[in-house]
């Protein structure tokens, strides 16, 4: 029989809702999940990649309320990924706040709880060994459901956080009608990978045995399925989501994703303070300004920073180009700077960080 062991979400952590949209939020989720629940809905824990280190595990999931008959369980790994899913769908589901989840790592119980938005971010203590492994995830209601999470062995001293957006796939965000257009309309199939950077991770993990990839974009927790599909199906390198979610918070209207990128930047230091990551993003929104105060802050978990330049048409999309080239000039770390990712591997091996 499994143990039993408690654990405290840091997502879940005691704060005061006092915005009145936060409050509105929460009345029209309670709506919605007594009306899920009358059709016939039932939770279902949606899981995503997780990591950890020496003697503990994040888990990361969301807890949904969702039709039986929608749960689909893949008999083989290559059919995750080729369902025709358009992005609107994957804004309708119902999430359920503060309901307990089940976490099992190595034969141990954990009990957390969900967030408002139904995610569990959560750090479980836990000791396993470097590389790969599975862990479960389970309400009362709910099916199991296994999520992988990645160890990263104390001897790695290199890692990778890449951005997604216009980074590793065209989107031309942030211009809000085709942010619309391509979050809630376009098919996940028509998503088109940037040119190279898939041979690029590929590249940087094999000449890195072990490193972490982290993809870390301001993208809502709703898309997380069919970013993983994408990156899945185009040969990307498996790796932990970070996320974050649209939603009013205690104190204000919408989440800052550029402040989400800092604080998981800034988590990343401290849960790793031995790893040097090379930092990936795009000239089209905020990537080097978050990146340029992170080496400023921690010049030495950083091995070099690789940016993406966006094409004319892609700038005109993106509302311009970002005018931080500078930055490179005076912080001791590499910068680096091309339109694909074979230029970003030549630009990468000069430096020496390839």
């Amino acid at each position: 029989m499994a143990r039993k062991s408690k654990a405290v979400s840091p997502a879940t952590a005691a704060e005061p809702i006092i915005h009145f949209a936060a409050r509105m939020e929460d009345t029209f989720h309670e709506f919605r999940e007594k009306r899920a629940r009358k059709r016939g809905l039932t939770a279902t824990v949606i899981p995503f990649t997780g990591y950890g280190g020496d003697g503990w595990v994040r888990v990361l999931c969301r807890v949904l309320l969702i039709k039986p008959d929608s749960v689909i369980r893949p008999s083989s790994p290559d059919e995750v990924g080729y369902r025709n899913i358009r992005g609107w769908r994957s804004f309708t589901s119902v999430p359920i706040d503060d309901v307990e989840v089940i976490v099992t790592v190595d034969g141990v119980e954990h009990s957390v709880r969900a967030d408002r938005g139904g995610v569990v971010d959560t750090r479980i203590e836990a000791t396993l060994t470097p590389g790969w492994h599975t862990i479960t995830l389970r309400t009362e209601a709910s099916p199991v459901a296994e999520a992988p999470v990645f160890i990263v062995d104390s001897a790695v001293d290199f890692g990778i956080v890449s951005d997604i957006d216009d980074t590793v796939m065209v989107t031309a965000l942030p211009r809000p009608m085709l942010a619309a257009w391509n979050t809630f309309v376009l098919d996940e199939h028509a998503r088109r990978p940037v040119a190279g950077m898939a041979v690029l991770y590929e590249r940087l993990t094999r000449d890195h045995p072990g490193a972490p990839v982290i993809y870390l974009s301001t993208g809502a927790w709703n898309v997380a399925s069919t970013l993983s599909r994408f990156l899945s199906r185009n040969l990307y390198p498996s790796g932990a989501l970070l996320l974050t979610d649209w939603g009013p918070t205690h104190d204000r209207w919408f989440r800052s994703g550029k402040e989400h990128k800092k604080a998981s930047l800034e988590r990343l230091a401290l849960e790793f303070p031995d790893v040097k990551w090379l930092l990936i993003g795009d000239d089209g929104q905020h990537d080097e300004d978050t990146y340029g105060t992170f080496v400023e802050h921690h010049p030495d978990n950083v091995r070099a920073v690789a940016i993406r330049q966006l094409s004319t048409s892609e700038a005109v999309l993106a509302g311009g180009r970002s005018k931080s080239e500078e930055r490179g000039k005076t912080s001791g770390v590499p910068w680096v700077y091309s339109p694909d990712g074979a230029g970003m591997a030549e630009d990468l091996h000069r430096t020496g960080s390839l």
